[in-house]
């Protein structure tokens, strides 16, 4: 299907929430989220409208995230991957200090329909170019233990298992990283 990559608006604070609520809902949700449906279900507009404003275009060239989507040419919505900048010294979402500056992708979601045709592929090629854009050199991410669909795609994306783990709230996770 025909679809173009881009960052969100700011003004699209509706649809970055849709989508989220679509992805809690999927069958694969336990193994890909830090968080559940009805947690996020609850949260105001006004946190919508906040995660809106900072990981869009028009949050700058001094963003510290950037959440980016595919959208088909009918406009809907396909998928989405969101790039946080990670400053060494700062502390993660684990309270581990950072040690050295780098990317951490989070929330990538496609629609169920929409994968294994390589979309995820554009996504990531947008969230980690914007990463490059800021003289970043490497990326991460966490995916679940029992998630080995998102682990194969992310190893072909050139991701390797750095060997750190956490156990969050939904189960084990590990990290996997790559040089940009």
């Amino acid at each position: 299907m025909p679809h173009e990559i881009r960052p969100v608006r700011a003004t699209e604070w509706r649809e970055i929430h849709d989508l989220r609520m679509r992805a809690l809902q999927d069958d694969l949700a336990p193994v890909a989220f830090l968080s559940t449906y009805e947690t996020e279900a609850a949260y105001p507009d006004e946190f919508w409208i906040e995660r809106a404003r900072t990981s869009s275009l028009d949050a700058g060239s001094e963003a510290g995230a950037r959440q980016f989507v595919a959208v088909s040419d009918d406009g809907r919505w396909l998928g989405t991957a969101v790039t946080l900048i990670e400053r060494a010294g700062t502390l993660d979402f684990e309270e581990r200090r950072i040690e050295h500056d780098g990317a951490h992708v989070v929330g990538v979601y496609v629609q169920p329909e929409h994968r294994g045709k390589g979309l995820i592929d554009d996504l990531f090629d947008a969230a980690l170019g914007w990463a490059r854009e800021r003289a970043l050199d490497r990326a991460r991410l966490y995916v679940h233990q029992d998630n080995p669909r998102a682990q194969g795609a992310y190893r072909r994306l050139g991701f390797t298992a750095s060997g750190a783990t956490f156990t969050g709230a939904m189960g084990p996770e590990l990290e996997m990283t790559r040089a940009l």
